[in-house]
């Protein structure tokens, strides 16, 4: 086969267009759900939060204790999991606040991707 009939052969084109495509698209991919669960993640957060701060200003029977508020929060974390001792609970001016430090690991952990910490408040005038 001579370069010319080298240089005109399409065979295998595909395979070649996808081999430089795929890389990006898998990045784009992935990177797309990680901000996805970030953002879920940080929606449960502060759910919890909330629900946890109204109801110690709202429902004594339910949430009388720091213990108990930082139960209630953690239930109400929307499909997490986390600790109960994520959440912290005081009393300022405001009301009660509850507020919530969890570190998110990301899903390429292993590559030493490092972790985010996420953050939510919800303060609820007592």
């Amino acid at each position: 086969m001579s370069l010319y009939q080298l240089s005109r052969d399409e065979r295998a084109a595909a395979a070649v267009e996808f081999a430089l495509t795929a890389p990006v698209f898998f990045a784009l991919l992935f990177g797309m759900l990680q901000v996805g669960l970030v953002l879920w993640t940080q929606l449960g957060l502060q759910h919890g939060a909330e629900m946890a701060a109204r109801c110690a200003s709202v429902n004594s029977a339910t949430c009388g204790t720091v213990s108990a508020i930082q139960n209630f929060a953690a239930q109400q974390a929307l499909g997490l999991n986390p600790p109960a001792t994520t959440f912290a609970v005081t009393t300022p001016a405001c009301g009660n606040k509850v507020s919530a430090s969890y570190n998110y690991h990301f899903i390429t952990g292993y590559l030493g991707t490092p972790s985010l910490t996420l953050r939510a408040e919800s303060c609820f005038p007592s």
